[in-house]
């Protein structure tokens, strides 16, 4: 077997390259639901780390005490969603906060296990071990935010969606086997019919748009079920909910509209962008920007 080649050690006189302090008023923060656990260098308090509740007056006294130990530079874990406020608090007096990614911490090596989280972080930060992950600018993040509220609005009207199907086949209309999709124009019309009472297939099939392919008898056809009240009942709800979904849309677009003017800061005349055909999950926006 080949030997393993040794190291070269070190000649007499010569030592390896000393980590440099990077950020000597570094602080570090482990957050956490109910409580943040804040670290500072330990010659600027008697008690280098202490503990803050998560209350609104807690994170301004611990911003002040930030502040009072001459810290310019913060490092937290991005911890669900418990360090957005303290984030932005942070930002907004003054100190450069940095994001980190708890995966990223776990991979430097040397950790001691009486160091707690907050000291750890303080001691990465202090030596420049630690990268900030990216953050878009304050009005991006509201825009953002809003683009992700309406995701998710779309997903619960989706689930409304599926369970209109599950009452239709659970009394045998086979409206999805004659009509591809039954929240378009001709499905909506014929399913708001029969949630307001009516049961006559050729008249619910007339309701069809011309471009429907299925004829009037196949629709007829496929609406020959056995209308159980409970799934009637269901139906109507569903389709109640899948409303109120499509209003909290319109209002989370206008929301949308409103920001993306705030962000359209560019001087002359917006650039003219060709004409595309919209999707119908699209946001109702006059605005052709990215969104984040």
């Amino acid at each position: 077997m080949a030997q393993r080649k040794r190291r070269p050690s070190l000649k007499p006189g010569s030592s390896r390259a000393a980590l440099t302090i990077t950020h000597p008023n570094a602080a570090g923060i482990d957050i956490g639901s109910a409580s943040h656990f804040v670290a500072v260098p330990p010659d600027r308090d008697d008690e280098p780390v202490r503990e803050f509740l998560s209350f609104t007056a807690d994170l301004n006294a611990l911003a002040d005490w930030l502040k009072a130990c001459g810290v310019d530079t913060v490092a937290m874990e991005s911890t669900g969603v418990y360090w957005i406020p303290l984030f932005e608090l942070l930002e907004s007096r003054g100190f450069a906060v940095l994001l980190v990614n708890a995966r990223h911490v776990k991979n430097v090596s040397g950790r001691k296990s009486d160091v707690l989280d907050c000291q750890w972080l303080q001691q990465l930060l202090t030596y420049g071990l630690l990268s900030g992950a990216f953050r878009p600018a304050e009005q991006v993040c509201v825009l953002r935010a809003l683009w992700r509220q309406r995701s998710m609005l779309l997903r619960s009207q989706g689930r409304h969606v599926q369970h209109m199907q599950k009452a239709l086949t659970q009394m045998n209309l086979q409206l999805a086997n004659v009509i591809s999709d039954i929240v378009g124009a001709s499905g909506q019309r014929i399913l708001r019919a029969i949630v307001a009472g009516e049961r006559d297939g050729r008249v619910l099939g007339a309701m069809k748009d011309v471009r429907i392919q299925a004829s009037v008898e196949d629709i007829a056809k496929g609406l020959q079920g056995n209308w159980r009240t409970e799934h009637l009942f269901t139906l109507k709800q569903a389709l109640a909910a899948f409303d109120f979904g499509a209003t909290l849309i319109t209002e989370c677009d206008l929301a949308i509209e409103q920001q993306l003017q705030l962000l359209a800061v560019h001087d002359g005349e917006p650039a003219k962008s060709k004409k595309r055909s919209r999707a119908r999950n699209a946001p109702e926006v006059r605005s052709a920007h990215a969104i984040v």
